[in-house]
Parts: C-alpha cells; structure tokens; sequence
C-alpha cells in the first residue's frame, strides 16, 4: 500500500500561500496591525491606506498595507520623532 501523506504536505504548503495572500477584511487587518476597527477607517479614508472597496466591505492585502505601513503612511502629525508635542523616549 503506498504511503500519498508526503504529497499532501504539498498541496498544504500551496494552500496556506494562497491563505497568506487572500483579501483581509477590516477586523483582520486591524487585528493584524494591533489596532482599532476606527482607526482601520480613518487610515483608509483619510491617510491613503491601501484598501479596496468590495460591495459594502473593504479588504485589504496584507503585503500592501506593510508596504504602506514601512513608508510611514500610518504615522500622524504627532507621532514624528522630533515634532513638537511628540514622545522622544
């Protein structure tokens, strides 16, 4: 009898890469980011998140809003190192 588990990890490892690259829905991505459902609106309304409207629902590429995140789209006017007002610890 021939043993098919070794192919199965193959077609697993497939399925969680296009798990990984599937559309986040806004309670995931804030999940994600460790923030606010709220915030996940202002960010994508206000601050050019990355996100796209489907039907009534936004959704969102995990690897967009890093991209976003890493070229400082997430930071407010606050939140910059050297501003007035702005914790330099």
């Amino acid at each position: 009898m021939a043993d098919h588990r070794a192919g199965a990890g193959v077609v697993s490892a497939r399925k969680d890469e296009e798990m990984e690259d599937r559309w986040l829905s806004v309670d995931e991505i804030a999940e994600y980011l460790g923030v606010a459902k709220d915030t996940v609106y202002t960010w994508v309304t206000g601050k050019g998140m990355p996100g796209h409207k489907v039907g009534r629902f936004w959704k969102f590429k995990k690897d967009d809003v890093d991209d976003w995140v890493r070229a400082g789209g997430a930071v407010s006017g606050t939140d910059e190192v050297g501003e007035p007002g702005a914790a330099n610890g």
